[in-house]
């Protein structure tokens, strides 16, 4: 495959190319260049791997020595890969890349909520709804608890953290590159397509009429609501919800990290044998 050392960089055409990682550390440019560039970044050996594994085509990669030895019988042989030590790799992008590999990647049209409810099987399902969550890093913890408990796709509110954002694909170990998953544009309006498909909508939150996890009969189809780190569910989400629940606590405690009580709720809701 072509390998281009950094370093030795003179062709215009690969200096386009590397535009695609420069600025990391600043997340609003970020996340506004990537969906309109149409791009994604997949961060680590393993990332890439699964991104490439999932069909996922290829922009150009950016790798340490060291990693692209590891990654030189997975890389297509028509795509770019510029090589260059740590030190120059953390000069382009603004960040220290403690793994060594950042591959960028063609961006896929994110499914409307509709065609994902279409996607589904029949029979018992689940789902998550984020709304407004703003750390990229809880969105994809939340993500890799949807993977580990067999959950069948997330929907996000219109405002919720990019989901293919560099650090939630991180920290979702790349699960969220072979998962479904759409964005809202009618919010909360889009919870009643999941109630029409013949999903519980269970908000977790804390109100006088919830319900305890424990004693929550879950529905074969359930999809749970979780709201933003610090004010949580909107009373308009909790308004559309068809149930409340909360998970227990121990005294002076009132909640956990929002990614933390997504693990707690599907492993209790969960369908998956273990």
């Amino acid at each position: 495959m072509p390998r281009i050392d950094l370093q030795e960089l003179t062709d215009p055409e690969h200096q386009q190319y590397l535009r695609d990682f420069t600025s990391l550390r600043d997340v609003q440019l970020r996340t506004r260049r990537e969906p309109a560039e149409g791009l994604f970044l997949a961060e680590s050996v393993e990332v890439i791997r699964r991104a490439l594994e999932s069909g996922y085509v290829p922009r150009s990669f950016l790798v340490s020595p060291h990693r692209y030895a590891e990654l030189i019988d997975d890389l297509p042989a028509d795509v770019p890969a510029f090589v260059a030590p740590s030190a120059v790799v953390e000069a382009l992008t603004g960040v220290d890349l403690h793994r060594g590999a950042l591959g960028s990647f063609v961006r896929p049209e994110p499914l409307s909520v509709a065609r994902l409810l279409e996607s589904l099987p029949a029979g018992p399902a689940r789902l998550v709804v984020l709304e407004d969550i703003a750390d990229a890093t809880n969105v994809g913890a939340i993500i890799r608890s949807v993977a580990a408990f067999g959950v069948d796709g997330v929907i996000v509110s219109p405002n919720c953290a990019d989901p293919l954002y560099r650090r939630s694909v991180r920290v979702s170990m790349g699960t969220v590159l072979h998962l479904p998953w759409a964005r809202a544009v009618s919010w909360p309006g889009d919870l009643a397509l999941l109630q029409d498909a013949g999903f519980t909508v269970a908000a977790l939150a804390l109100s006088d009429d919830s319900v305890p996890l424990g004693a929550f009969e879950a529905p074969e189809r359930l999809a749970f609501l979780l709201g933003t780190e610090g004010d949580g569910l909107s009373h308009r989400a909790v308004a559309g919800a068809d149930v409340v629940v909360r998970i227990p606590m121990a005294p002076r405690v009132d909640s956990l990290n929002v990614a933390a009580a997504s693990a707690v709720a599907l492993w209790e809701t969960r369908i998956l044998e273990q």
